[in-house]
């Protein structure tokens, strides 16, 4: 199986061994892509054990595995990174989360912040960061305007009665 993380390899060889904590992450980039892979698979201990334990008491456990759990997880895309390398004890990431819950595809953007405790990488916070603005594609149908559908109707006695 490929790693959820998005890296192209085996889970096994990728984030599998953070997973079974035979090794940590080397840097927040690591941990970022481990985690996601945890909430992919479903691994809601592991989730736990990489947050920060200053802030961990804001995750509820039942929510955050029953989401993990019932979305289907499309992929992860690293935007950025500030700091968080092997040497750091501090870093953020810019990602987006692309999953799907109950039909309808969301792309979560974030900028997690990362912290090294004891030679480890933790969760510390994230800010979901806005995309970019939706950009309609054609003019503005106004309500006295023929449907677009083609009914022949105006557009507020026809299609815009449902909006």
């Amino acid at each position: 199986m490929t790693c959820p993380c998005g890296l192209g390899e085996s889970l096994e060889t990728c984030c599998g061994p953070f997973l079974k904590k035979s090794a940590f992450p080397e840097t927040a980039e690591a941990l970022m892509r481990s985690r996601y892979t945890a909430f992919a698979v479903g691994d809601i201990d592991y989730i736990l054990d990489t947050h920060d334990p200053d802030t961990v008491h804001q995750v509820e456990r039942a929510s955050t595995e029953s989401w993990s759990k019932q979305s289907e997880w499309l992929g992860l895309e690293i935007l950025e990174t500030d700091h968080g390398g092997a040497e750091d004890y501090t870093g953020t990431v810019e990602f987006v989360a692309k999953y799907k819950v109950k039909g309808t595809v969301i792309n979560h953007r974030e900028i997690a912040t990362f912290r090294k405790q004891n030679g480890r990488w933790l969760f510390v916070d994230g800010e979901e960061v806005a995309g970019p603005p939706v950009v309609r594609e054609g003019p503005k149908v106004g309500r006295n305007d023929p449907c677009p559908c083609g009914s022949g109707k105006k557009y507020k006695k026809c299609c815009g009665q449902a909006a």
